[in-house]
């Protein structure tokens, strides 16, 4: 059976109030129709057709070749959208599913379950519903004594006793594709919102003595639509808790989920344990055995195994095994620590490399860097890589010691086993093995400190007399 898709992304979404388009708007760190995009890939549909309408470019910007596109120009109802597929799928045989491109918690397994259902029945269409306590603002799903599905009804031309039914339809269905396009051509517009309604086909199916089921899902999460920010929270904290559930099954210890935020592109080894305030992000990967957090923000970087980082941000950089990081500490993009490596408070990297076994402890920076093995960088040293107008290289070799309180003045090169004494500005290249010390000779003047003492105490006296 071919499975193909439409995707209904040509809403604004004027109760958002955003400058940005309703799809485009993120859950967990992947905008709307991102998820939805990736779910009927899941379901496995060999072909997935976007229709686009406001904001088009910028959604087709984002989805790039991974689908096809549509421009439903005017805005006329579901209906409307899904026939303007009808010049790419109209004339394929097998199975289309339609979904909205804001209903971002349908999961993969529920759309497989639906096909699956689709398919044993030989239905002319399958509809996903949920069962709510309250389902005022949803079409309701009305239907026959044996099960089937006799019509939906939306809830602005519902009749009482179709408005007391709790089944509800969630705007997703699975259609057999060439029926789906005949029927489309008799849907009208004679309804309280003059516009063409998707959900007339499961009438004209049934006049014609096709059959219409219905799988209901037992998540109501998969039943969100996102029109509002209000909506666009609900939909966080779903999916939230199902990313974070993931992660607790695969052996990942989340002291504390409620304070954890994980978004859907990460991955965690097993046996490592987030701490409570942590935020991971993007395309975040984390090994085994790593203690994350309290309170660490890590974004589109490799962790290696056994790796702490608390109280820190990381951000587009790479941790290798056994490394520590912070408190307080920020690797900005294009950093990158070797094994073992320690980075402690108030330190600052930025597209800088460590190699296994070096430590910069506290109080320093070191941007645009090459950090050999084993090398130890004091307190307060800075590599002063920037001039203005260009950023400059730093390079220390193996074993090199750069002492507290350090300049080193890019483009400069510390060699092996160098020695850079504490308090130093380095302009020059140090070979290695050798000492380097550029200060100046301490001189002290006897007594002048009480002198200077003497004479801020004889001014404060004339001002307190006056």
């Amino acid at each position: 059976m071919k499975v193909m898709a439409i995707v209904l992304a040509a809403g604004q979404g004027k109760r958002m109030k955003s400058k940005l388009y309703k799809v485009l708007h993120p859950v967990c760190g992947k905008p709307m129709v991102g998820h939805v995009l990736d779910v009927v890939k899941e379901a496995e549909a060999e072909r997935a057709v976007v229709i686009v309408g406001h904001g088009a470019e910028a959604v087709k910007s984002y989805l790039g070749d991974g689908a096809e596109f549509v421009l439903q120009e005017q805005q006329l109802g579901t209906g409307h959208a899904v026939r303007q597929a009808e010049s790419l799928l109209g004339g394929e045989e097998g199975t289309t599913i339609v979904i909205c491109g804001d209903t971002p918690l349908v999961q993969a397994s529920t759309v497989r379950a639906m096909l699956e259902l689709h398919a044993a029945s030989g239905a002319a269409a399958t509809v996903l519903t949920a069962s709510f306590d309250n389902p005022t603002g949803y079409g309701r799903v009305i239907r026959g004594e044996d099960g089937s599905v006799q019509r939906i009804v939306e809830q602005k031309d519902c009749s009482p006793a179709e408005a007391a039914v709790k089944e509800i339809n969630t705007g997703t269905y699975c259609f057999d594709n060439k029926k789906l396009f005949a029927a489309l051509a008799n849907v009208t517009s004679n309804n309280a919102q003059g516009e063409y309604y998707l959900t007339d086909v499961i009438g004209i199916f049934r006049a014609a003595g096709e059959s219409v089921q219905a799988y209901c899902t037992g998540d109501l999460a998969e039943a969100i639509g996102v029109n509002d920010r209000v909506a666009l929270a609900e939909a966080e904290r779903f999916m939230r808790e199902r990313i974070n559930r993931g992660h607790l099954l695969n052996g990942v210890t989340l002291i504390d989920p409620a304070t954890t935020y994980i978004e859907a592109g990460v991955r965690i080894g097993s046996d490592t344990v987030v701490h409570p305030g942590t935020v991971l992000r993007g395309s975040t990967v984390i090994g085994e055995d790593c203690a994350i957090g309290p309170q660490a923000d890590i974004t589109d970087s490799t962790i290696g195994n056994g790796v702490a980082v608390k109280y820190s941000v990381v951000a587009q950089s790479v941790v290798g095994d056994t490394s520590s990081i912070g408190p307080y500490a920020n690797l900005r993009p294009g950093s990158k620590l070797g094994i073992g490596c320690k980075i402690g408070d108030f330190v600052e990297l930025k597209n800088a490399s460590l190699d296994d076994g070096s430590k910069v402890s506290h109080l320093s920076y070191v941007g645009d860097a090459k950090v050999g093995k084993d090398v130890n960088i004091g307190c307060g040293a800075i590599t002063v890589n920037y001039d203005g107008y260009n950023k400059f290289v730093t390079e220390i070799g193996d074993n090199a010691f750069v002492g507290s309180n350090v300049n080193l003045i890019a483009p400069v090169k510390i060699g092996d086993g160098a020695y850079v004494v504490a308090g130093s500005t380095v302009t020059h290249d140090v070979p290695a093995g050798d000492l380097a010390i550029a200060r100046e000779r301490q001189t002290n003047k006897p007594g002048y400190a009480d002198k200077i003492r003497g004479r801020a105490k004889a001014k404060k006296e004339k001002n307190n007399s006056r």
